[in-house]
């Protein structure tokens, strides 16, 4: 008989009954990332940290992705592969104006991309119409962090007072 059963604790091993069967005993963690479940890697014995995840162990974020198209869409416009920010939408079957605010992800702080990147975001940060300039771009970022998730995007600042409603990006589509 087939049976599984989580524990978070315990030592990898294998486990031979009489009858032949082999018993794989892994321990594992189930977090939740950006809305889903992710199964974390057990403990390294020798250095008593999490094993390291190998990359096509690691799932791309929603993030990442529009991050990856903003780049790719900008390369286009670059390139004249495309005319303009209407032309890739046009091309792509989407709105124009999520092709702009992907294209925007493009002026984010260098640490701020890693961060994106490293998948060191909070959960519900969606940079939204990034300001211009990367020190306000970071003071939002920094405010992330202090503040609890989702709330620099809509921290009050100069340009966004506390009264106006909070603008989120929908998701990609077909994702």
């Amino acid at each position: 008989m087939n049976e599984i059963r989580i524990h978070k604790t315990g030592e990898p091993d294998v486990i031979e009954a009489s009858d032949g069967r082999l018993t794989l005993s892994v321990p594992i963690q189930i977090k939740r990332r950006s809305g889903r479940k992710l199964v974390t890697l057990p403990i390294d014995p020798a250095t008593g940290e999490p094993a390291k995840a190998r990359p096509w162990d690691t799932a791309t974020t929603p993030l990442q992705l529009a991050l990856a198209r903003g780049h790719r869409w900008l390369a286009m416009l670059e390139s004249g592969a495309a005319k303009s920010l209407k032309e890739i939408a046009a091309r792509e079957g989407i709105d124009n104006s999520y092709v702009s605010r992907m294209v925007n992800l493009t002026t984010l702080a260098p640490d701020i991309v890693a961060d994106i990147l490293d998948d060191a975001m909070p959960d519900n940060v969606t940079p939204v119409d990034p300001p211009a300039l990367w020190n306000k771009q970071r003071e939002r970022h920094r405010a992330s962090a202090v503040l609890g998730a989702g709330t620099a995007a809509h921290a009050p600042t100069a340009e966004r007072p506390a009264e106006t409603p909070p603008r989120f990006a929908p998701p990609a589509p077909g994702n």
